[in-house]
């Protein structure tokens, strides 16, 4: 099983690995920079350097780097626009930079353009990028509150389909579960991965973000919980990580760090609750 947490490059990109490695797991999922303003990546060679051979001493892999919570690619506003593709252009370089396979990104709001020009938006922005060889752009699935998009698989095969990029998919379970996708239990686990392959194809997923959810199937909202402790709980969990179509996907934790639980207790409930 790969199965990893997100980790802090504070201090130093190589730090993630370690951090990686203490709480044990073999995958993972970093940000390049604060996901909370525009700024760029600030990697040095040495850095990146160390970053890979630690990945490589320890066996871990593969990574993600997830995208500024400030970038749109659904928005119809040409200024946003332009930064969330310059944002993305200096996201998938640091990939290549660090080895990193993959970069992840919601789609975002059209904010009042409509489902499908947002979705036109999002596509024709990633065809934008001059993504590295070796580096994958993911879209991610939403929890689909207001006019945020990636709440329906629809979506995600839509960006998929108009976009001419390589484009594949990280799946979150609170999101799914959110957007009304039901995981918790193992009959709804089997529909809802039947239905992705139909709609996308299980050959364009991923990556998983494994986290359970504080609120209810079908609310839009996105509160994650440590796994098998919220509301798709341990049947749901359990079915999730056990599915013969996702065991070879890497299972990436954004739990939360509270009730004297961290990253740490949750990489071992996942190993747990799929049996490893």
């Amino acid at each position: 099983m790969r199965v990893g947490a997100h980790t802090s490059i504070a201090g130093g990109a190589y730090n993630a690995v370690d951090e990686q490695v203490e709480y044990g797991g073999n995958c993972g999922q970093i940000f390049s920079h604060s996901p909370q303003v525009w700024q760029d990546p600030n990697i040095d060679d040495d850095e990146a350097e160390q970053f890979r051979d630690r990945t490589d001493e320890h066996g871990v892999g593969p990574w993600v780097i997830h995208s500024s919570y400030l970038v749109n690619l659904c928005t119809p506003k040409d200024d946003l626009r332009e930064k969330s593709i310059d944002s993305m252009q200096k996201e998938v370089d640091a990939a290549d930079k660090l080895g990193v396979e993959y970069v992840n990104v919601h789609l975002g709001a059209h904010t009042g353009a409509g489902v499908d020009q947002g979705l036109d938006n999002a596509a024709s922005a990633l065809d934008e990028l001059d993504i590295p060889d070796g580096v994958t752009v993911l879209v991610e699935s939403d929890a689909g509150s207001g006019t945020k998009l990636g709440g329906e698989f629809e979506h995600l095969a839509e960006v998929l389909s108009r976009s001419g990029q390589d484009l594949e998919v990280c799946l979150d379970t609170a999101h799914m579960f959110a957007a009304g996708y039901d995981l918790s239990t193992p009959g709804g686990v089997e529909d809802t991965v039947a239905t992705f392959d139909d709609v996308v194809g299980l050959d364009k997923l991923a990556c998983i973000h494994l986290n359970d959810s504080k609120h209810e199937c079908g609310t839009n909202k996105d509160e994650h919980a440590h796994l098998g402790e919220g509301k798709i709980g341990e049947d749901g969990m359990r079915a999730i990580l056990t599915h013969e179509d996702l065991t070879d996907v890497p299972f990436v934790l954004e739990t939360p760090t509270e009730d004297g639980k961290g990253f740490a207790w949750n990489v071992e409930r996942a190993r747990e609750l799929g049996g490893v």
